[in-house]
């Protein structure tokens, strides 16, 4: 399953949209849901991102679903803390916990709507790239701004490890729970140094398979791209500078409205 988003990414209805497009789609939708100062912008790039992902890409609407519980889980606990421990404003209500009370305020809920919808917004919008656009796409784009070589080379070499680390590591704590290494408490501490030192030697080892494999392909210290492509539509550029335009002026314009 660690494989699932890049999959995800290959083989949904907007994988033909030009690259660069769809980053500056994601993108400038998160940077409109950071600057706003009201939370009606964010809640507008959420669901209208969320729309575009599942009904045009056509992401299968529980898997984002059951992607998107886990940020959110982080963004209300945050919420919940800003609540009670942000000031300002008339009292909304009072929670006596033990010998103090957390109160909780106008303003304290007014940032914490705010933070919640920012979080919200964004990650919907970094989901959106996540699950339209391949990795090697996002290197290729990369190149062609002129980075530095070394730089994507190396976020490439990255990238593909973390992948290798995954299935190292599954594959070898299913080893372990076949010989019941994580049975009880005193198994589970004895096993788990030795499933770090095994992923620590495997990492070597595939680390040097790889400089063997780039070698024996006479590798010049510049991994090569596909970096072919016909550029973005007029009409689909259009549709993406009035969705951002769109988004920015709803900012502008609801920024003084808050929720409490």
């Amino acid at each position: 399953m660690e494989n699932i988003l890049d999959d995800y990414a290959h083989q949904n209805a907007l994988r033909d949209v030009d690259t660069r497009l769809k980053l500056v789609l994601g993108g400038g939708a998160i940077i409109v849901g950071i600057l706003s100062t009201g939370p009606v912008a964010p809640l507008f790039i959420a669901v209208s991102m969320a729309a575009i992902t599942v009904f045009l890409a056509r992401i299968p609407g529980r898997f984002y679903a059951t992607l998107l519980t886990i940020p959110l889980s982080f963004a209300v606990l945050s919420a919940g803390v800003i609540l009670f421990l942000q000031g300002g404003g008339e009292t909304l209500f009072a929670l006596p916990v033990g010998g103090i009370t957390l109160t909780a305020t106008t303003g304290s809920a007014d940032q914490a709507a705010l933070v919640l919808a920012r979080t919200f917004g964004g990650m919907c919008s970094l989901f959106f790239i996540a699950l339209t656009t391949p990795m090697v796409e996002i290197f290729a784009v990369m190149r062609a701004l002129r980075l530095p070589a070394e730089f994507v080379d190396l976020a490439m070499l990255i990238y593909h490890f973390i992948f290798m680390l995954i299935g190292e590591a599954v594959a070898t704590h299913n080893a372990q729970e076949i010989r019941h290494g994580y049975a009880g408490f005193r198994n589970s501490l004895r096993s788990f140094p030795m499933l770090a030192g095994a992923l620590f030697v495997r990492a070597w080892e595939k680390g040097e398979d790889l400089i063997l494999a780039m070698d024996a392909r006479c590798y010049d210290g510049k991994f090569a791209l596909d970096e072919r492509g016909d550029g973005p539509s007029p009409l689909s550029t259009a549709g993406v500078a009035v969705y951002l335009a769109a988004a920015g002026a709803i900012a502008l314009l609801t920024g003084g409205v808050q929720p409490f």
